[in-house]
């Protein structure tokens, strides 16, 4: 098997976008043999949503069930979920793993790309593409960055390469160390390198403790510190519908943009960036670990004043 395309979708909010999501797929996989490739979707909806099996049912009728469905009525997070789906793409014997968000077109040949650059080159563990912002309520295809993979900066603070600037090429030679989870490409063998035992003994390519959000910078993180190469394939286009933001952001328009993101996100956020701290601060060096402290405690400070809801964050079991 050369390929395992994984996507998840959750209540209402991937529904809407599935039609054209699927088309743009089943375009983007005409350059395989139907032998080669499987597509694996997961729900994670709260409850049994019609809607998402709806349109899923009925692109199998249409394209002789190319899709194995699965629903657990149960929202289980991105990691457990995406954990389960790489699981059952290790035990085809694939190749290849495509993560996938549901809220994105592809260009036809945005997979065959991805797949290209690892083929060609064995010394890369994973590839990112150029993922453009897509205006889905006006369905205009922009050429404003979203993503075009993972960066760290001292004190490990994460970021999307390029997000929010007009794309000229100015960012396709930069450094990243892993794709988005928005959409990338990994060498599955490679993945197994870097698996990691959940506190149950569970095997684990995600950390189960992200629930949702920075989960995609601590893969990353560990395929950095694993020595593993990702390749930014800028020829592979996707277009992402996300609030789109600027390249440069001054402290206040920050701040202003952080109060539009609901409580729940922002407290998965901060979690999540304590969990990347505590896990792995024995990896830094003197200035990360100065840093990383730096950091904590402004956010702490921030919290104090601006999020209280945010304070018993500090107090969860990491």
């Amino acid at each position: 098997m050369k390929l395992i395309v994984g996507f998840l979708t959750y209540n209402e909010s991937s529904a809407k976008y599935l039609e054209e999501f699927l088309v743009s797929l089943a375009g983007a996989l005409n350059f395989l043999d139907r032998s080669e490739f499987k597509i694996f979707a997961r729900d994670n909806s709260d409850a049994l949503n019609p809607k998402n099996k709806l349109f899923i049912d009925e692109f199998n009728a249409s394209h002789n069930n190319l899709i194995e469905y699965s629903t657990e009525n149960n929202n289980f997070g991105f990691g457990v979920s995406f954990n389960v789906l790489i699981s059952k793409a290790i035990s085809s014997q694939a190749e290849y793993f495509l993560i996938l968000n549901p809220d994105m077109i592809l260009d036809y040949k945005a997979v065959q790309n991805l797949v290209r650059a690892l083929d060609e080159n064995k010394s890369f563990s994973a590839a990112s593409p150029k993922i453009y912002y897509w205006d889905f309520l006006n369905n205009i295809k922009t050429n404003k960055i979203d993503s075009l993979g993972i960066t760290v900066r001292p004190g490990l603070r994460f970021s999307n390469l390029g997000q929010g600037f007009d794309d000229n090429g100015q960012f396709d030679n930069g450094d990243i160390i892993g794709p988005s989870g928005a959409s990338g490409l990994f060498r599955l063998a490679d993945l197994e390198r870097i698996v990691e035992l959940g506190v149950n003994g569970k095997r684990q390519y995600f950390d189960e403790r992200f629930f949702m959000y920075k989960e995609d910078c601590d893969l990353a993180y560990r395929l950095y510190l694993a020595g593993l190469k990702t390749v930014i394939v800028p020829e592979a286009l996707i277009y992402h519908d996300r609030s789109s933001g600027s390249g440069k952001q001054n402290v206040f328009k920050k701040i202003t943009n952080r109060f539009r993101i609901s409580r729940q996100i922002r407290a998965w956020s901060l979690q999540n960036q304590n969990i990347l701290y505590y896990k792995y601060w024995k990896n830094q060096n003197f200035v990360n670990k100065f840093l990383i402290i730096f950091w904590f405690l402004s956010s702490l400070v921030f919290s104090l004043i601006l999020e209280q809801f945010n304070l018993k964050t500090y107090f969860k079991k990491l």
